[in-house]
């Protein structure tokens, strides 16, 4: 370490250290643009030009007696003993070193460069006495369209810097360059009008990722020109990891898309779409260096059923995977699976460290993908664990309710032993309700979690729905679950019609077409295009043969002599909810079609069986959606039991905060994050894949139709381990973005919250902001006297450290425009302090 003084404070510094770098490490503020602490520091005048480059089909040209790049020069600092002032950027700090930042020489040479940055840059905003909280458009000043700031206004790194070096008065209006802004390309939104030749896009390209599509020329006029190496992305060879927009301190590079937030932070679409919340991006990162034991603990942080998931999850993640924007989403299901299926060592186990015996019992009543999972993360957390569950073995719905053909049975009962294994207890065969009362496992456990599920069908309303060959699909699957190599049942020459259109239905229809029918029929009430069902389900289910007939509602079963089914009668629908989205089909009588069948199998829906609450009297079960109490204390629900049929991931889901909420009411901290493996920096090196644009999804391998339509084997092979790394590779990186560094911004006017500073805060109208020990704002408020709120806020607060205010009469205005302000930049409301909820704002 070396020590050294920047504006007279005494700092430390690492030895290579630049004095950029020592003076951000010490909290001291040197602008700058074309430096960012995730771009390595080189000398801009270093940097080597393209010989061309393209902003969409323009083409500009390097100019050879171009003079070079010389870099922002905004961070220009006196050393003393030095003659001139020194690039911050890339001289190296020494040991005894003086340095000034803010002299006025190095002001004026400052704002000189802001002058010419501005003079072609728009900035009519920067200088409007109305700019904070400006909705931007409309315009209350009508400056023209081109001459006004771009919708990162409010978050823009330049206007901060500008706010704080100050654009001279003399700055030249800006006359519009009318430079290309390109909008018909993936992902990213391009105005090379807000450029300011920084070249972080071109350096974190180039330097970082080492993928090299973006470069810059030097034109005949001197004037610098960032763009593509051809006139698209695609053919430039990008890898759009989104960096470039990352680092971007203007708005010449944007998302066409809103980044989702979890918790206030920006997340990858993946991640937010997961209802686990699964960190998606680390285990493809993980498969990508042929690390599968490695992605299988990933995987198992957010989920103790990672085996089912790899084979029968709905994979939300995919319908929102940005890589579909340029080919197709990344197979991030079966990659899930790839992982499980090819790893070598449970190292998660390694990282396996229960917590110590709280001395509390739970008990979980039903054992399905919800309780499996919250009764893995509730004995992680140190409670005693029992599952009771009416069947002979674990599983619910997952043993019950989905085809072997779609679910291994093997698959089911590895992820279950390990649970098992855990220690927790289980009592199956033992239905609680009718076995043992809920009021009697409520007396022995600390906490019961309700997680029975949805296993009752919902009966046909309709004439003929009793007639022999009429029955339930539920009933269908449950007589199949035990499918050992041999199918015990037979639809041999059978026309079957199957009623209903979600997934359990499809499941149905395709478990009928592997008993021997003649055909299988499915009809529902909903239009083609709102079907429940997932669109790759309804697909496969035609490959395999099976009729879909949409928008249609039975009428009638009607049954031939000797009572059985002969056909069914069908009217046209024509609508199946009403204008407030309740179930309220509407049929056209005139529209009519005849079916014929031999077996009628249902599937309109499932319900649950609530009778074993009837020790408790009225119990409100709706009330878990949110907080997964029931109405019953120590007594909370999750699952379909609360939510209706849903998917295994949304489950899954479910049973990780009723965990978190059981835990926190058996006294502990509701944190069921915990790591099953070590942390590792990702790849910062992308480099080039040629054709990366167009590489579509690595193909499953499947058993061929006839082979699959002759047994209940599970269809999907799953990936080779060459074949998931290939697949892997396919991913954007998107969430790399992340992981760069905020660059520093000019230091804001916060003060301590002491009673010292706010007696010194004027009897007057205005506004405060409080922020929290890590100087996060966490309210706002506008008040008719600001020293008067402080000091009742000082006398009760335990968050706040730091505060600012702005004098104000109009304060409701400047609280509402500083609110909007804070909208843009975190995406969500201030929580407030104390009673302060903003409900007066809205």
């Amino acid at each position: 370490m070396i020590r050294l003084f920047i504006d007279h404070n005494e700092i430390s510094a690492g030895e290579e250290a630049t004095i950029l770098e020592a003076a951000d490490s010490a909290g001291i503020y040197i602008p700058r643009l074309c430096s960012h602490p995730s771009i390595p520091a080189v000398d801009p005048r270093k940097l080597e030009p393209w010989a061309e480059v393209f902003r969409g089909a323009q083409s500009v040209r390097h100019a050879e007696r171009s003079s070079g790049y010389e870099g922002c020069l905004l961070c220009l600092v006196e050393v003393e003993g030095q003659p001139e002032p020194v690039r911050a950027c890339v001289t190296k700090a020494e040991d005894g070193m003086r340095i000034a930042t803010s002299t006025p020489e190095i002001v004026s040479q400052r704002r000189a460069r802001l002058r010419k940055i501005f003079a072609a840059h728009p900035h009519a905003c920067v200088q409007c006495a109305q700019r904070t909280g400006c909705a931007l458009e409309p315009c209350s000043t009508n400056v023209a369209k081109n001459e006004r700031c771009c919708p990162t206004f409010h978050v823009c790194e330049l206007r901060k810097l500008a706010e704080f070096v100050g654009i001279p008065g003399d700055t030249p209006r800006y006359c519009p360059a009318g430079l290309p802004g390109i909008e018909d390309e993936p992902l990213i939104l391009r105005d090379y009008n807000l450029c300011v030749a920084c070249l972080r896009c071109v350096r974190i390209c180039q330097d970082v990722r080492r993928v090299d599509a973006l470069g810059f020329v030097i034109d005949e006029s001197g004037n610098l020109a960032v763009g593509a190496k051809a006139p698209t992305l695609k053919d430039s060879g990008c890898r759009f990891c989104l960096s470039c927009v990352e680092v971007c301190p203007t708005g010449t590079l944007r998302l066409k898309f809103e980044d989702p937030r979890t918790e206030g932070a920006r997340v990858a679409r993946c991640v937010h779409a997961c209802p686990a919340g699964m960190d998606i991006p680390r285990y493809i990162r993980e498969i990508g260096r042929g690390e599968f034991a490695r992605a299988e603990a990933v995987i198992r942080e957010a989920a103790p059923l990672p085996r089912v998931l790899g084979q029968v999850c709905f994979h939300p993640c995919e319908e929102v995977c940005i890589r579909g924007d340029l080919s197709e989403p990344i197979a991030v299901c079966s990659l899930k699976r790839a992982a499980l299926d090819h790893s070598a060592e449970p190292i998660w186990k390694s990282f396996l460290k229960p917590a110590p015996g709280t001395g509390k019992k739970a008990a979980i009543v039903g054992a399905g993908p919800a309780g499996l999972t919250a009764a893995w993360f509730l004995k992680l957390k140190g409670h005693e664990v029992v599952l009771f569950d009416s069947l002979p073995s674990p599983g619910g719905w997952l043993l019950n309710g989905i085809p072997s053909f779609r679910l291994s049975p093997d698959a089911l009962k590895a992820d279950v032993g390990d649970i098992v294994g855990l220690g927790v207890e289980l009592r199956m065969g033992v239905e609680v309700g009718k076995d043992i009362a809920l009021e009697e496992v409520r007396a022995k456990h600390d906490a019961v979690l309700i997680a029975i599920g949805a296993r009752e069908a919902k009966p046909l309303p309709c004439e003929g729905a009793d007639l022999p060959g009429v029955e339930s699909g539920l009933d269908l699957l449950k007589t199949l679950a035990p499918y050992n190599g041999a199918i015990a049942r037979s639809f041999a020459g059978e026309t079957v019609v199957v009623i209903g259109g979600g997934n359990v239905a499809i499941d149905i229809a395709r478990t009928a077409a592997r008993l021997g029918p003649r055909a299988v029929h499915l009809y529902c009430l909903e239009k083609r295009e709102e079907m429940p069902a997932h669109r790759w389900e309804i697909e496969e289910a035609e490959c395999e043969g099976i009729a879909i007939h949409a928008g249609w509602g039975p009428s009638r079963i009607a049954a031939r002599r000797g009572g059985k089914v002969e056909r069914v009668d069908f009217r046209k629908c024509v609508s199946v909810f009403d204008d407030q989205c309740r179930f309220a089909p509407e049929f056209d009588e005139t529209v009519t079609a005849s079916q014929e069948a031999d077996r009628v199998l249902v599937a309109i829906g499932q319900k649950s069986d609530l009778g074993l609450l009837r020790d408790f009297g009225e119990v409100n079960v709706s009330a878990a959606a949110d907080s997964m109490r029931t109405s019953v204390d120590g007594i909370f629900a999750a699952g379909e039991v609360v939510s209706g049929p849903a998917s295994v991931i949304r489950a899954v889901a479910d049973g990780r905060r009723a965990a978190s909420c059981i835990d926190r009411y058996l006294g502990g901290d509701g944190d069921i994050d915990i790591p099953l493996l070590d942390e590792t920096e990702p790849d910062r090196e992308l480099g080039q894949i040629e054709r990366f644009f167009d590489l579509t999804r690595v193909p499953v391998p499947r058993m061929g139709l006839d082979r699959s339509l002759a047994c209940l084997d599970l269809i999907e092979e799953g990936y080779s381990p060459e074949a998931a790394i290939d697949e892997s590779e396919r991913c954007l990186r998107c969430d790399l973005r992340f992981t760069i560094c905020a660059p520093p911004f000019p230091p804001e006017a916060w003060l301590e919250f002491t009673r010292e500073n706010i007696a010194a805060v004027p009897d007057e109208e205005g506004v405060y902001r409080l922020l929290d020990e890590n100087k996060v704002v966490y309210a706002i408020k506008g008040v008719p006297n600001l020293r008067g709120a402080l000091s009742e806020i000082a006398s009760t607060t335990t968050k706040a450290r730091y505060f600012l205010f702005d004098k104000d009469p109009m304060f409701s205005k400047r609280e509402s425009e500083l609110i909007q302000e804070y909208l843009k930049e975190h995406g969500t409301m201030p929580p407030g302090e104390g009673e302060d909820d903003l409900d007066d704002l809205f």
